[in-house]
């Protein structure tokens, strides 16, 4: 067994006996749920799945759905429009609370249902049922699955709705909500219906975690900036009145549900999922709660965690004079690189360039920067990933370089790095060092006389 399912197995075995919290029944079809029910799931970014517990049942999304009905308000609408009409301040109140801002009528945010309704509204579409399939191919993307709606439990949430339709009218009322009452409510009602797993929820999870695209389909679902935003409102927002203690001790964008569902998203790590009905008194499964809070520990995702130690990124600060590229050279040519090879810096990076990471880089090539004109090799055949904000330091740095008189080279066996703005790259691309090394050296020589005398 690996040690992921490991660990998820030691801690079904041990949280199972947990036996407090109660099974919601404010809606009448939930209270049928086994409170003996447990399982755990995982999804890393390479689309592994792992698993522990009763993974087979099939249960309500309910408020889980949230963030994911948020992303695609926000993929269709823009940040901006959803902000006006939903806000994304922690309430500090019940999930089922009136909290609705001063003379705007704005919720505090789209975890809560007051939030979650009007999100649920604004999902463009030509009618009630355009608008419901919309959420439920949304849904069934982040999934990776047709998903499907468990009628019994819509009909029991239509007839025990009541606190949702109050709050849908206040909002109407108030100008936040547009458009029909009845069809808005009856709309998030079947959403919050729609039938997962808990193995389906960590898929979605992992979508989130994952930038928005889905790690086992390899499709995106939603746009990276999206996937922040969601994860934002969810480490802020998603845990109800309990949110500033979820964050202080797991430190993970999450969400739960009345259901029994609980996702939490490690940002390019993994996502992970729990399904455990009894619930605290803030609606979260208590189970959920502590086999999330052990993990963290355990593994330090918290994320104001030091990730501890990180391998070097430049490996390599040297010259073509003490690494000259194969390319055969007459001796006259060989006289001048012996006596100027040093204007052709080399600097090799390796692994993921983070902000970290990339400040070492940068670092290294304000150090090493040639008289100009100088030839600036950049070899970055092992680095494995470029951040956008990264992307954007490095690509800054080069185009100074260059208008300070150097010309650069970039050996990579794939692209990493787009040009700034909309003119050409300030650098040459080649696929090998020995090229790159080269291309300086040709360089460096054509613009270089040998001194006669």
């Amino acid at each position: 067994m690996d040690p992921v399912t490991t660990s998820l197995a030691e801690l079904h075995d041990r949280l199972s006996s947990l036996a407090d919290g109660e099974v919601a029944d404010y809606i009448p079809q939930l209270a049928s749920a086994d409170p003996r029910t447990f399982g755990l799931a995982l999804v890393s970014m390479s689309g592994n799945r792992y698993h522990a517990g009763d993974t087979d049942d099939l249960f309500s999304i309910q408020s889980v759905s949230k963030p994911f009905v948020y992303a695609l308000a926000v993929s269709e609408l823009g940040p901006a429009a959803v902000a006006r009409r939903v806000g994304a301040e922690p309430s500090g109140e019940a999930f089922n609370a009136i909290s609705l801002e001063q003379g705007t009528g704005r919720p505090a945010n789209p975890m809560v249902n007051a939030g979650a309704i009007v999100t649920t509204s604004l999902v463009p579409a030509a009618d009630a049922s355009d608008r419901f399939e919309r959420i439920r191919a949304c849904l069934s993307a982040f999934a990776g699955r047709s998903l499907d709606v468990d009628e019994d439990v819509y009909r029991s949430e239509a007839a025990s709705g009541d606190r949702n339709r109050a709050l849908a009218y206040l909002m109407r009322g108030a100008g936040s909500l547009a458009g029909d009452v009845d069809e808005t409510v009856r709309t998030y009602f079947r959403q919050c219906s729609i039938r997962v797993g808990v193995a389906d929820l960590a898929v979605m999870a992992a979508t989130l975690a994952n930038g928005g695209v889905n790690p086992v389909t390899g499709d995106r679902v939603i746009a990276e900036p999206v996937a922040v935003r969601a994860l934002a409102v969810m480490a802020t927002c998603g845990m109800y009145d309990s949110a500033g203690e979820w964050l202080l001790r797991v430190g993970l964008p999450a969400k739960s549900g009345v259901s029994g569902g609980l996702i939490a998203c490690s940002p390019a790590r993994f996502g992970i999922a729990v399904h455990s009905p009894p619930l605290d008194r803030a609606g979260n499964p208590v189970r959920g709660v502590v086999a999330l809070t052990e993990l963290s520990e355990r593994f330090a995702l918290h994320l104001m965690h030091q990730p501890g130690r990180h391998i070097a990124t430049v490996t390599e600060v040297t010259t073509a004079l003490d690494h000259p590229s194969y390319r055969a050279r007459t001796p006259a040519q060989r006289a001048v690189l012996d006596r100027e090879g040093h204007r052709v810096v080399i600097i090799r990076a390796q692994g993921a360039l983070e902000f970290t990471e990339t400040e070492h880089l940068l670092h290294a090539l304000r150090q090493s920067e040639p008289s100009p004109p100088g030839w600036i090799v950049l070899d970055l055949d092992r680095v494995t990933r470029i951040a956008l904000g990264s992307a954007t330091m490095l690509g800054a740095v080069l185009a100074d370089l260059v208008a300070a008189g150097h010309e650069i080279a970039i050996a990579a066996r794939e692209p990493l790095l787009d040009p700034i703005g909309d003119g050409p790259a300030p650098w040459t691309a080649f696929v090998s060092r020995d090229e790159a090394v080269a291309w300086g050296e040709d360089r460096l020589l054509a613009t270089t006389t040998e001194p006669t005398g």
